[in-house]
């Protein structure tokens, strides 16, 4: 974010593998500053507030959120700020409520409260101005009401007795709201493109209210109905993890000190963790992990969306026990920490094969001519599932015989497998099918996965299926 020259400092942060964006608003003249939706791992804020010469006086919440677990506990244990939230908010925990059209005063600088509820009944925007009084704001934080080129998903406080059509119509109006504001208003959202809040998200990380105006399929101009038809068509399912870290966010819980180390486990010590019931999670590259692990251990991969992953496979109710690169341990449990996963007890001191070869198998990958031979076997007994998303292979298409089940859907829909068939996984590169295949290995299914996935199928054998006619193969 480039250097502003009046008395506002405005810093936008962004946690690609959360698609999460957050914010430090200050006052250079006074030294005041909030920040808003923050990551859990708060470090980052305080030197950037330390940087600017800035004291975080406030948090502000612009609803309570479900995809990450935010770090305003945090940042209120380590600067006494206070916490806030839209007055329609309820928590557990104290919080300096914001009624609609409340005023931030930091200085010169000013944030007004606009409640815009639809994403969730709590839901607020903060209008940024410079100077108070400006008739064209710096800004907008829009949280999860308004992306850049969609809007925040209506659909997912059904389980609280709002319907996604009643959610909906409280959206259009709140983005109608937005519309009020001059053109040239600068629109910050809480998300970016691969976030599972709204369906369409792009990869710009900010626009204007015109802009938006003129491109985004919601703003246009269409009638209540029209909007609720279409801000409710095609929402993908919801991750598992979202009703548990939503239900988290709300608690007064224990907070994170993201730089204590993470437990050193001896092979005993690591065995009667997992003898005790503690899930292994092993973060080494598929073909590592492949090639010899522990059985029943789950397979995901450090890197890319891994908390993410983490979050559709894992029980957030039970304890886990870390092998892999003992040097990334620390990574590990802070990247499971940002989505509430906090029952991280170790981490094995050394490499898996510390363990013991006795205690490790090995796992077939097949490779895309492997895949197609067994294809052309008549007598073949084995159900293939692409766990890639919908849109994924609406786009693509997908191997013969396909059964579509999206990774975030897996657990709800493992009872479809029968018991003792033997599965095939593919995915789009080879990272969620071994994800998924060590999620059913430690279920007692007999699976394997495609290596190199949906893309060295096309590569290398290049036999697609046309879509059906609803899109997507089931």
């Amino acid at each position: 974010m480039a250097e502003q020259a009046g008395p506002l400092v405005f810093v936008q942060f962004y946690l690609d593998c959360l698609s999460h964006a957050s914010y430090l608003v200050g006052d250079r003249t006074t030294g005041r500053a909030v920040v808003v939706d923050p990551q859990r791992d708060v470090n980052e804020y305080l030197a950037a507030a330390e940087r600017h010469g800035l004291t975080v006086e406030r948090v502000v919440e612009t609803h309570v959120h479900a995809d990450f677990l935010s770090g305003h506990l945090e940042l209120a244990e380590r600067t006494g700020a206070r916490i806030s939230y839209g007055s329609a908010g309820a928590v557990d925990f104290d919080t300096d409520p914001l009624p609609d059209g409340a005023r931030i005063d930091l200085g010169a600088v000013e944030l007004e409260v606009l409640h815009t509820p639809g994403h969730t009944p709590e839901s607020i925007c903060l209008v940024v101005r410079e100077r108070a009084g400006d008739a064209v704001p710096y800004g907008v934080l829009t949280g999860d009401t308004l992306f850049i080129g969609d809007v925040g998903r209506p659909d997912l406080v059904a389980a609280a007795g709002r319907s996604a059509a009643e959610m909906a119509r409280a959206l259009y109006r709140s983005t109608r709201t937005l519309l009020t504001l001059p053109d040239a208003t600068r629109v910050y959202p809480a998300h970016g493109a691969g976030s599972s809040c709204g369906k369409s998200l792009s990869t710009e990380l900010s626009s204007t209210i015109g802009e938006q105006r003129r491109t985004n399929y919601a703003l246009a101009d269409l009638t209540e109905e029209e909007f609720v038809a279409a801000v409710t068509d095609g929402q993908l399912a919801a991750p598992a993890y979202f009703a548990f870290t939503s239900a988290r966010n709300r608690q007064d819980r224990a907070v994170l000190d993201e730089d204590t180390p993470v437990p050193s486990l001896a092979p005993d010590a690591f065995r009667a963790a997992r003898a005790a019931g503690a899930t292994v999670l092993d973060t080494r590259d598929p073909d590592a992990f492949a090639a010899a692990h522990l059985p029943a251990a789950v397979n995901i991969p450090l890197g890319g969306r891994f908390a993410e992953l983490a979050g559709q496979v894992l029980d957030a109710r039970q304890d886990i026990v870390l092998c892999g690169d003992p040097d990334s341990a620390r990574e590990v449990r802070n990247r499971l920490a940002r989505i509430g996963f906090d029952r991280v007890l170790g981490a094995l001191a050394g490499p898996v094969e510390s363990l013991g070869a006795a205690q490790l198998a090995g796992v077939e990958r097949l490779g895309a001519a492997e895949l197609a031979d067994r294809l052309a076997d008549t007598g073949r007994d084995f159900v293939l599932l692409d766990v890639r998303g919908r849109g994924e292979v609406r786009e693509l298409g997908t191997v013969p015989g396909a059964r579509l089940v999206p990774l975030p859907e897996l657990l709800s829909r493992i009872p479809e497998l029968a018991a003792g068939q033997p599965v095939v996984v593919l995915c789009a590169g080879g990272n969620r099918s071994s994800v998924a295949a060590s999620v059913l290995r430690a279920r007692g299914f007999d699976t394997v996965d495609l290596r190199g996935g949906f893309a060295a199928w096309h590569g290398e054998v290049a036999r697609l299926t046309e879509p059906e006619p609803d899109g997507v193969p089931e």
